[in-house]
């Protein structure tokens, strides 16, 4: 891996590939792919390179996490309702040892109560929720200027 070139890990959890046709009036109308694309769109543009990885299972996404340990730079994750829920993911976000910035397509504090807390957002160095799709371009944006220059932002 050369250093001129940012390493990425996108995590999108579960029933994030029904973006689009799941509740389009709380998560608009913009499918996963078209996120997707847009992300490398915007990584391109800034030298960086993606892996994007969608699972409705807990344990993909934490051995997805731990592959990271020797490529990534960073990682970017939705987590959906394991947001509020999962210890072991968490605990697999620790372990990577990466910055991490955790997305929300919906504003999570606008919502039912057990939403409003994240069990990942102590361990994350920032949280981006509400502004719909672009909530993954505004995290990514950030977590490559981490990554450029940790010394400019974050813990």
């Amino acid at each position: 891996m050369t250093k001129s070139r940012r390493h990425v890990l996108v995590l999108h959890g579960p029933n994030l590939n029904l973006l689009g046709q799941r509740e389009p009036e709380v998560y608009g109308g913009v499918t996963l792919r078209e996120i997707n694309v847009a992300l490398r769109e915007a990584a391109k543009e800034r030298e960086a390179q993606l892996k994007i990885v969608q699972s409705n299972h807990e344990g993909t996404l934490i051995d997805s996490l731990h592959e990271t340990r020797d490529w990534a730079e960073g990682v970017l994750v939705n987590a959906g309702g394991y947001t509020h829920t999962s210890v072991a993911l968490r605990d697999a976000i620790v372990a990577a040892g990466h910055p991490t910035v955790e997305v929300h397509v919906s504003n999570i504090y606008a919502r039912e109560g057990f939403r409003r807390e994240s069990l990942l957002a102590p361990v994350c160095i920032g949280q981006i929720s509400g502004f719909g799709w672009r909530s993954y371009l505004l995290g990514l944006t950030a977590l490559l200027d981490i990554i450029a220059d940790p010394h400019q932002g974050g813990p």
